[in-house]
């Protein structure tokens, strides 16, 4: 059975700093506003929801006890929608509509609401206190470290210089910015409103269109602090042809955490019928995959079992988007598939436009679609990695 997209859309990322525009605002009031802006341009789609998935990484506070349910009704969705709340990590906002995807296709739904939302500014990143961050033993017995030391580890790995790592991110916020000024964004993007109506944030409030590879060489790295001795000292028991991990990664070369929200209509081909609306998209698969829970390459490794599985190459892909967790992951994997480089992230990724933890992999089928629409393209790859060493990547056909 086959698994359509029929609509896609997201909030602006707005910035975690004091003066973020959407710290103030509730987490379910920006998934529940999405909602609203369904039903303005599927009229009739909230009433044959079955379901909703949303990805959401720290569930405790305002994001806590299910999420997903709790948005639905807000919203006004009817009360026989469930609702459930997923997590992996980085990778939550892309399983979310997976495993939609996976509903819809054997037969148990036909239509379900997928995708994500994480509020930073209201429930800071490890806020959980899950046990990778707050117990040493545990994260030591399971070889879990910060996910920015796993990127200086493939940045030292990969013999990554810091100067191209900075240069990469430089290039991530000047095509932002570009596609931001051209509106390409604006079919999938949904300005965030006060109760009054007016306009919040209209646009990604992290890109920074003035990035210089000068203004980011005097950034000192950041995450050589959060390296224990006892961490150091399992790195150099597993990877023994190290000498030393070179600290590569800053604020400047690493995705800005963000506020924001996602959600992707997922359905069956009855929908086209009842609703009277056309998909826009085909998802023609997805897979997770993990690696060494040192290293931020599960994504890149689910790509590959992916495309492998599907009978693609990734020169078969016209748009990549690749979640950008820490310029050396980008950078391997760049290097790794040889792909042309103006059909990866060709419009930015989260070193300049912000990572909303749960919601970011739905909010990057959306900026895939976007941009497919704009080249004309057919076949786009989402690619996500996580920590702990996980990753999540979905095959999508424009339709």
């Amino acid at each position: 059975m086959n698994v359509y997209i029929y609509d896609a859309v997201r909030t602006p990322r707005g910035s975690t700093r004091k003066n973020g525009s959407l710290k103030e605002i509730e987490p379910v009031e920006l998934v529940a506003q999405l909602f609203e802006a369904l039903e303005t341009r599927n009229h009739g789609l909230l009433e044959q929801a079955e379901d909703v998935v949303l990805g959401c990484v720290t569930q405790i506070k305002d994001q806590g006890s299910n999420i997903a349910k709790t948005a639905a009704l807000y919203a006004g969705l009817p009360y026989t929608v469930p609702g459930i709340t997923v997590t992996r990590l980085c990778t939550s906002g892309l399983d979310a509509v997976a495993i939609a995807a996976n509903k819809v296709q054997s037969g148990s739904d036909d239509l379900i609401i997928a995708g994500g939302v994480e509020s930073v500014s209201k429930v800071p990143m490890f806020a959980d206190e899950g046990a990778w961050f707050s117990n040493p033993h545990i994260s030591e017995a399971t070889k879990f470290i910060h996910m920015g030391i796993s990127a200086d580890l493939i940045g030292t790995i990969e013999n990554q210089q810091r100067e191209d790592l900075d240069a990469y991110a430089v290039k991530s916020h000047q095509r932002a910015s570009i596609a931001t000024r051209d509106g390409i964004f604006n079919d999938s993007l949904i300005p965030v409103k006060n109760s009054d109506g007016s306009v919040i944030l209209a646009q990604d409030e992290l890109i920074r269109t003035e990035t210089t590879v000068e203004s980011l060489a005097g950034l000192e790295p950041s995450f050589g602090k959060f390296f224990t001795p006892k961490q150091r000292e399992i790195v150099e028991e597993e990877f023994e042809e190290l000498s030393t991990i070179k600290h590569l990664h800053h604020v400047g070369n690493s995705p800005s955490l963000a506020d924001g929200a996602s959600l992707i209509v997922v359905g069956s081909e009855t929908i086209q019928t009842q609703l009277g609306i056309s998909p826009k998209a085909r998802i023609i698969a997805s897979t997770s995959a993990s690696d060494h829970p040192m290293l931020l390459i599960g994504g890149q490794k689910a790509a590959e079992k992916l495309l492998a599985k599907n009978n693609f190459t990734i020169d078969d892909m016209d748009v990549i988007e690749f979640y950008e967790a820490y310029a050396s992951t980008t950078l391997k994997a760049m290097n790794d598939w040889q792909v042309d480089p103006e059909k990866f992230n060709p419009n930015g990724g989260v070193i300049a436009m912000g990572h909303a933890l749960g919601a970011t992999g739905a909010m990057m089928i959306c900026t895939l679609l976007d941009e497919l629409t704009r080249k004309n393209g057919k076949y786009g790859l989402v690619v996500l990695s996580g920590g702990g060493g996980v990753g999540t990547a979905m095959i999508i056909e424009k339709l």
